[in-house]
């Protein structure tokens, strides 16, 4: 009766432990090895993200909101649809994405001062984005000085000539 009863035992618990492994290997098969997940392949190269991205997304967030002064009086622009704030923060995550891209692969020219600067561009269109979100007009003009201050020092620090 011992036999049988320390058997049972052995039987029950194998069967338990045996369900935890299928259950664990389970759940590795559903997402991928980290490295997998993380491995990018850059495609295109910074001039091309630059004109394709980043330029025509800050042209846009430059653009959004201004104030002009003539003899006539003075003309406030700012978005105004919902539509228009939406543009405007797609914009302005191009910008912060455009900075992610930059980190990636071969397009890192130091791992000092390049990624510092696109960093802070990435910050940069967080900022325009959050903003727009708010739809707050004041907020997304001094996020337009953050990100032109950014740009400003990477092109004087890494821009190439054509």
């Amino acid at each position: 009766m011992r036999g049988r009863l320390t058997l049972f035992t052995v039987s029950a618990l194998l069967f338990v432990g045996g369900i935890g492994f299928t259950v664990a290997g389970a759940r590795a098969l559903r997402r991928p090895a980290a490295s997998e997940a993380t491995a990018l392949t850059p495609v295109g190269s910074v001039r091309q993200i630059m004109r394709g991205i980043v330029d025509p997304a800050a042209t846009k967030v430059f653009g959004a909101v201004s104030t002009t002064v003539t003899a006539a009086g003075v003309e406030e622009k700012a978005p105004t649809t919902q539509a228009d704030w939406d543009a405007l923060a797609d914009s302005a995550a191009a910008i912060a994405e455009g900075g992610n891209l930059l980190l990636v692969g071969s397009r890192v020219v130091d791992d000092r001062e390049w990624t510092t600067i696109s960093r802070r561009m990435i910050e940069a269109g967080k900022k325009a984005l959050a903003a727009a979100e708010a739809k707050n007009a004041e907020d997304v003009f001094a996020s337009g000085e953050t990100i032109y201050e950014t740009c400003d020092t990477c092109h004087s620090k890494y821009r190439r000539t054509e």
